[in-house]
């Protein structure tokens, strides 16, 4: 009965939004397409609305499978049965990936004022429907009554909610979930920054010049209780999060774009941070150099580098984004220092990755591209802090069926390196192949 009850308020809420899809195509202003339009969109842009006088709903959705070809390998072998197979290893093979959906709901609730909710209705590491976060956008503040705040508001977006942190810029080109329309490659960042917390953000856009500044628990779930008393915490407090960023976004002409923005991310006390292991969606490539014994939900985030600055973290984050007619070039340099609860002295991580895409043909619908991602990071195993590295190499061919539906045909191959323990898995290992995913968005 629960889920014949979930399955006709989904129906119900499709039949809405394609009622008001029809009615009030002009009230869907200042929010980010789901569908090949909203590429290289980065803050929601600053629109002149529309507004009828009545309530618009839009329901849209997501939806991505992959078929995985992989191998790997580790340096920490083992052969009981002497058949040359590690048997410390996952035993992989070529199959399909578990198919994920994400569930999209805007709501303009008046003039310059929008709802948005987020669902995973499939994902790796929680496989039942789950919220991913939800806010309020004010682009207008059409409830205070003033020729002062209208103005100031023509260039201020504010957002109030359980939101997606604005931290960096390759956010908003990583695959979520089911969404995987705006990431031209199949996996996101080894060292992926990536997280929803809750608290208020203020932007301001006018002419190319961006400013950014939110203030959040730091937090991923909302949390009440008062922490335990440390020695790294006397007062046992929790500190909220800063987030801020600068940069400059500009169209210079008709075939040339340049964005450059730096980001920092701070907080000195927390409950439990999951900045770099806040994706509850999981990684897209399944139980890649994990052991024998792993599951795809208990270890979601293979491949992934997590340095677990559960406590307190301070991160920073520049990048590029350059586009000429076809040719795209994004890149990320981060620079993190942290540690848990439980450890004296803060530990390092940071990583460089640069993506050089050419879209081409018809309103650019294929795409050929490369990436190089490398990740240097401190680990503590058995109370000493070891030097360990992660470098990925994927390439891409890509095709847009139409605006809603892409294809990506990917090879990936990423090596670790450093001073993992002998008996851990990921001691000199590797793990290659290819992926082939397609994704809707709408």
């Amino acid at each position: 009965m629960k889920h014949q009850t979930q399955v006709l308020a989904v129906l119900f809420l499709l039949f809405i939004g394609l009622v008001s899809s029809v009615t009030a195509q002009s009230a869907y202003t200042n929010y980010r397409p789901y569908d090949k339009n909203g590429l290289n969109v980065f803050e929601t842009p600053k629109q002149v609305t529309n507004w009828t006088g009545d309530v618009k709903v839009r329901v849209g959705g997501n939806f991505t499978q992959q078929y995985q070809h992989l191998s790997h390998s580790s340096a920490f072998f083992t052969d009981a049965n002497n058949d040359k197979v590690n048997d410390n290893l996952y035993n992989l093979a070529p199959g399909f990936n578990l198919a994920t959906a994400n569930l999209n709901v805007d709501v303009w609730l008046a003039d310059g004022v929008r709802m948005n909710l987020v669902t995973y209705l499939s994902a790796r590491h929680h496989n039942e429907a789950w919220v991913k976060g939800g806010y309020i956008q004010f682009d207008k503040l059409p409830f205070i009554k003033s020729d002062a705040v209208d103005k100031l508001m023509e260039n201020v977006t504010i957002r109030v909610g359980h939101n997606e942190l604005n931290y960096g810029d390759a956010h908003y080109r990583r695959t979520d979930n089911g969404n995987a329309v705006y990431n031209p490659f199949v996996g996101n960042y080894i060292l992926d920054a990536f997280n929803t917390e809750i608290g208020g953000e203020v932007t301001y856009q006018k002419n190319g010049l961006l400013a950014d500044f939110a203030m959040t628990t730091g937090a991923i779930n909302g949390v009440i209780t008062r922490p335990a008393v440390t020695a790294n915490d006397p007062d046992n407090s929790r500190k909220p999060a800063y987030i801020g960023k600068l940069g400059f976004d500009k169209q210079l002409n008709d075939d040339f774009r340049i964005r450059a923005t730096g980001s920092l991310y701070t907080i000195s006390s927390t409950a439990r941070n999951v900045l770099y292991n806040g994706d509850r969606a999981g990684s897209r490539y399944y139980l890649v150099v994990e052991p024998a014994t792993a599951t795809a939900v208990a270890q979601a985030w293979s491949g992934s580098i997590q340095p677990g600055f559960t406590d307190k973290v301070t991160a920073i984050m520049g990048n590029l984004f350059m586009k000429y007619k076809g040719i795209e070039f994004f890149g990320t340099y981060e620079t993190a220092k942290g540690r848990s609860n439980a450890e004296k002295d803060e530990r390092t991580a940071g990583q460089i990755a640069a993506d050089l895409i050419y879209r081409f043909g018809a309103d650019e619908n294929f795409f050929v591209g490369g990436r190089y991602n490398k990740v240097d990071a401190q680990f503590l195993f058995s109370g000493a802090i070891k030097d360990v590295s992660a470098s990925r190499l994927q390439g891409v061919l890509g095709w847009f069926v139409t605006k809603n539906m892409v294809a990506k045909l990917e090879y990936v191959n990423q090596d670790y390196a450093g001073d993992f323990p002998a008996n851990d898995i990921r001691r000199g290992a590797n793990f290659k192949g290819l992926m082939l995913e397609a994704a809707v968005g709408f």
